[in-house]
């Protein structure tokens, strides 16, 4: 079938070429995705290099409250600013407004909620985070400060959601990339000139989240389409009602990493003390592979992200080559780019591992260990990444859903209870290819009758012969 053209509303998204608008599409999601990733990223670059393996272990410990923070950033962010676009889209500016304020008042108050009870649990939570003697003053210190920091943490995810259905895609990107460099900049200064450590590093990344946030605030007090109102502010039943219900998907989402992040700390510990590895050094070398997943898996995600308004518009035009054109498109460039990724962990380790400090010949040795064997089939993740929010922007939420948690939830978590159990460490090691290559075999079962009935689609549009009874009854099959 021919590509569609202009008439089609004169949206770019149903006929300028598909290469084109993924590209444009994708290269500022990935960044975004990626420095999202670059805060906790950097601490432990220099944290290994002027604290030593401890230090890093202390964030690997940490990495679930940040988690918890991002799941409920995440929940508020996403349904608020998926409520706003709503309201938008049905003229109804002030109640998009009211979505704004209210997003506002629901970050201050959850972050500082999150604060002060992790301010007043923090030995506790950190214990059950996987924090062993040694690792736990390096934890507090860290994490006390990262606290601190929740609510404008919270805020500046929120606000960046918000600002890109106030159609400032670009604000967005660069609230967080100007956060991001002050804290490269920052790093090195409070943890070597100033000797700060730990303390040091868990500074830089408040501050360059304050700024982040205050650059949103400001934003939305001056210059955007919507604006603050203090009248507004007050919490609305049915406004905060739809926040939560619109962004449960995402926050559970995170909800479940951090379930997988403290079973895996866990068992990282207990399975290391019964080795000559150490739990210490098990869970500094894992906490740094992890680190390394994140970034591979921001890009794949970056690229699905930028794939899903032109697959969203497309399937509601039932433009269904250019459906299939996009998917298999992405599918291909989240391949090549993790898998350039893979080969470089599976062949330089050490060359990678240099950037987090030096360490005893245990530690090098187990870490190289575990890059090769725990990341050793994330190469899959592209494919299942660009599936799920095919999905998901093709109106199938339920697929989405049970896709996205599929991993973590279904797979990893029980191979790392059950694992171990005979194999030891290395069954927490072995885990990580089995739940990759396992979920990208099931995604795979869901993505060949998709295409096919995909492909029945493009040869009835082909033939002109599409009857309106065949299309509903399809429609309603991929729903269900």
């Amino acid at each position: 079938m021919n590509e569609p053209a202009v008439q089609q509303g004169g949206n770019p998204l149903g006929y300028r070429p598909v290469g084109k608008l993924l590209l444009s599409f994708s290269v500022p999601s990935i960044i975004s995705c990626l420095v999202n990733s670059i805060y906790n990223i950097v601490d432990q670059i220099f944290i290994g290099q002027g604290v030593g393996y401890l230090g890093n272990a202390a964030t690997t410990v940490a990495f679930p409250v940040m988690t918890i923070v991002m799941a409920f950033a995440t929940l508020i962010g996403s349904g608020g600013s998926a409520y706003a676009a709503i309201k938008l889209g049905e003229k109804q500016d002030g109640e998009a407004k009211l979505a704004l304020n209210n997003l506002l008042t629901l970050s201050v108050i959850v972050g500082a909620g999150i604060m002060v009870l992790g301010l007043v649990f923090l030995e506790p939570l950190l214990s059950l985070f996987g924090a062993t003697g040694a690792v736990m003053p390096y934890a507090k210190d860290y994490t006390s400060i990262i606290l601190l920091g929740v609510p404008f943490s919270i805020l500046g995810v929120s606000l960046s959601n918000m600002a890109r259905t106030d159609g400032s895609p670009r604000l967005s990107m660069y609230g967080i990339l100007i956060g991001a460099v002050l804290n490269t900049i920052l790093d090195p200064i409070y943890i070597f000139t100033l000797g700060w450590g730990v303390k040091g590093a868990a500074l830089a990344t408040i501050t360059s989240q304050i700024l982040s946030a205050v650059i949103l605030l400001l934003y939305f007090w001056k210059r955007g389409h919507m604006r603050f109102d203090r009248q507004a502010m007050k919490p609305v039943g049915r406004v905060v009602g739809k926040t939560v219900t619109l962004g449960a998907s995402a926050g559970i989402t995170q909800v479940v990493a951090c379930i997988m992040q403290v079973v895996m700390n866990n068992s990282l510990v207990y399975y290391g003390n019964l080795s000559a590895v150490g739990g210490e050094v098990a869970l500094s070398a894992m906490g740094i592979v992890m680190k390394i997943a994140m970034i591979l898996g921001s890009v794949c995600i970056g690229i699905g992200v930028g794939a899903q308004p032109i697959l969203g518009f497309n399937y509601g035009a039932q433009h269904n080559v250019r459906i299939r054109r996009t998917y298999l498109m992405a599918v291909v460039w989240a391949t090549v780019a993790i898998l350039a990724g893979w080969v470089f962990c599976q062949t330089c380790p050490n060359l990678i591992l240099q950037l987090f400090g030096g360490g005893s010949d245990t530690f090098n040795a187990f870490a190289v260990r575990c890059m090769r064997i725990f990341l050793g089939g994330i190469f899959c993740a592209g494919f299942q990444i660009v599936s799920t929010n095919y999905f998901q922007a093709t109106g199938q939420p339920f697929k989405a859903s049970v896709l996205s948690m599929l991993r973590q939830l279904l797979l990893l978590i029980p191979l790392l209870l059950i694992l171990p159990l005979f194999f030891g460490l290395d069954g927490v090691l072995y885990a990580g290819p089995a739940a990759d290559i396992g979920s990208a075999v099931i995604v795979f079962l869901f993505v060949v009758p998709e295409m096919k009935k995909l492909g029945r689609r493009i040869e009835l549009e082909q033939k002109k012969e599409v009857p309106v009874e065949a299309k509903t009854q399809e429609l309603a099959e991929q729903n269900g």
